[in-house]
């Protein structure tokens, strides 16, 4: 039987090729004019994805009361249980293998809301926490000189670095799995921007995610593209 075979390569250049198997195939190599001009790699490999299902928790307290939340647990509002429901109701027809949370209480209830009757392998995981504040923690942002941070807040670069942990933890892990993650605000738009190759530079054009609102990615697990 004929399916599509597809030729990618690091500059973008694709090719739509008829390919004789039993299965899709996927062709990556580095383009002949990379850095020594000539081809790296060429292989025929499964084309496997992970779809990414990526939430931020719902409304909490300390979102109304706009204070620095970092790694406080965070309560739910009534609104933020209420959107956690309603992010169920969007979940609810949504083929899952897998759910990955930040530890956190906030994405801990988040998750438990929207997942109500369904039992998934659901890992905790403080690669997905939001940024670490450190002595602003509980602080009221009106409060603090935003022109100079203390020594002990994660950097934007720390924080980018850490995403990317997390995005190569979920490529080596969850092979072609569909993978709901709930996270926070921040750490979730540089998930985001590793997955869709923002740089740090521009980390903030990435639009920040509400308070409960769901987000789909495909990305290619690990050596596959």
């Amino acid at each position: 039987m004929t399916s599509d075979c597809v030729i990618t390569s690091l500059a973008n250049f694709s090719i739509k090729s008829s390919f004789l198997s039993s299965k899709s195939l996927f062709v990556s190599f580095i383009d002949i004019f990379c850095t020594k001009s000539q081809i790296f790699c060429l292989s025929l490999i499964p084309k496997k994805m992970i779809t990414l299902y990526l939430a931020r928790h719902g409304q909490t307290e300390e979102n109304i009361a706009r204070i620095f939340q970092g790694h406080m647990p965070g309560t739910l509002t009534v609104e933020g249980v209420a959107q956690a429901e309603a992010l169920r109701d969007t979940l609810q027809d949504i083929p899952l293998d897998a759910v990955v949370s930040s530890d956190l209480k906030r994405c801990v209830d988040t998750a438990r809301i929207a997942l109500e009757g369904r039992n998934l392998p659901w890992e905790k995981t403080i690669l997905l926490r939001e940024i670490d504040w450190g002595s602003w923690t509980g602080l009221a942002i009106k409060d603090v000189d935003l022109q100079h941070f203390p020594a002990d807040v994660e950097t934007e670069a720390m924080l980018y670095e850490r995403a990317g942990r997390f995005v190569d933890y979920l490529k080596e892990r969850y092979d072609g799995k569909r993978v709901l993650a709930v996270g926070h605000g921040l750490i979730n738009r540089a998930v985001q921007a590793h997955i869709q190759g923002v740089t740090l530079e521009h980390l903030r054009s990435v639009p920040k995610m509400n308070n409960a609102e769901l987000r789909r990615f495909q990305l290619c697990s690990a050596n596959r593209c």
